[in-house]
């Protein structure tokens, strides 16, 4: 397969009370067409701030991407105008966020929301666009489509919110569709019926999907290939089965170990996260989990490590592979 979406030391800044936050600092990853690559770490990690960037949504101030390349399709997104960008945006990168009620205007109907993202990427009618809409609620799953697209935001379930997102965003066939946390304001059961929508979706229209969580059961059940973030940087990066049989980074072992399991005897191991997540505003120097680590060695303290290839196409960041 072919390379879809390259980011290279991608690195990005929050200047905030006088003092800069590097949200994301040297992230690198590569999605091929038709996989879906998950990003998973704790909250504040830059997962979103990832997701942002590859669509050039970082707020300025206070943020700004300060370095790195982000290669869609052979061309980097960084260089384009906001014209050329904007082009780009919903018609051949969509993105689902994690609350469909804030992403969705609540003035107008779903239809008509629906129907303007149709028309500016494809050139429809208004009339073409509205079956468009009616045709793609219908794809998602949405009972009485005929209905629904005449109705507001507010009168919709989360769950049907969160369909109507997913038809919005697929309405163009993007390349590469960004799920953010999709499946975060829903009870169990939507979830489930959420994810095997999304899969079923990218199996129908063939679409590579970046998957944002930090839930690694929604990890372990949707993706291909996982990348682990700690503050801002990427520590591990792997094909899915290779990554939970025989994690090697010592937080993507935590992160494991820290996931509950009815028999105790199938846990891997005991929990070893142990404090908080230090402050982005004055992370460790040198390797920044060596605060939180039980496998410390003198030279975590000292020296940052690389992300390294090692072997089955895994990269680590860890003084423990180098």
């Amino acid at each position: 397969m072919s390379t879809l979406l390259s980011v290279k030391d991608l690195k990005v800044h929050f200047i905030t009370g006088g003092r800069t936050v590097r949200a994301l600092d040297g992230v690198s990853l590569e999605i091929e067409e038709g996989q879906t690559f998950g990003l998973v770490g704790e909250t504040g990690c830059g997962k979103s701030v990832t997701a942002l960037s590859v669509l050039r949504l970082i707020p300025f101030p206070p943020g700004k991407i300060v370095g790195g390349e982000i290669r869609f399709r052979g061309r980097n997104l960084l260089e384009l105008s906001e014209e050329e960008i904007r082009s780009i945006r919903g018609k051949e990168i969509s993105m689902i966020f994690q609350e469909p009620m804030t992403s969705l205007n609540p003035v107008f109907r779903v239809g008509d929301q629906m129907s303007e993202v149709i028309r500016l990427h494809q050139g429809l009618s208004r009339s073409q666009a509205w079956d468009k809409s009616v045709e793609m609620l219908e794809r998602v799953r949405i009972p009485a489509a005929q209905r629904v697209v005449k109705q507001f935001p507010h009168q919709l379930s989360g769950g049907m919110r969160q369909r109507v997102m997913i038809a919005m965003e697929l309405s163009c066939h993007p390349y590469l569709l960004i799920a953010d946390e999709p499946t975060t304001a829903l009870d169990v059961t939507i979830q489930a019926q959420i994810l095997r929508l999304i899969r079923e979706m990218k199996k129908e229209l063939r679409t590579s999907i970046l998957l944002i969580t930090h839930d690694l059961g929604v990890i372990a059940e949707m993706c291909d290939r996982v990348a682990v973030m700690y503050l801002g940087k990427i520590v591990e990066m792997a094909d899915k089965k290779n990554l939970f049989q025989f994690p090697a980074h010592p937080y993507t072992k935590a992160l494991l170990a820290a996931v509950p399991a009815l028999d105790p005897k199938k846990r891997r191991g005991e929990a070893l996260l142990e404090g908080d997540v230090p402050s982005p505003i004055n992370p460790p120097s040198a390797c920044r989990f060596h605060t939180r680590c039980s496998y410390l060695l003198p030279k975590c303290r000292e020296e940052e490590p690389v992300l390294h290839q090692t072997e089955d196409r895994r990269w680590v960041a860890c003084h423990l592979y180098q």
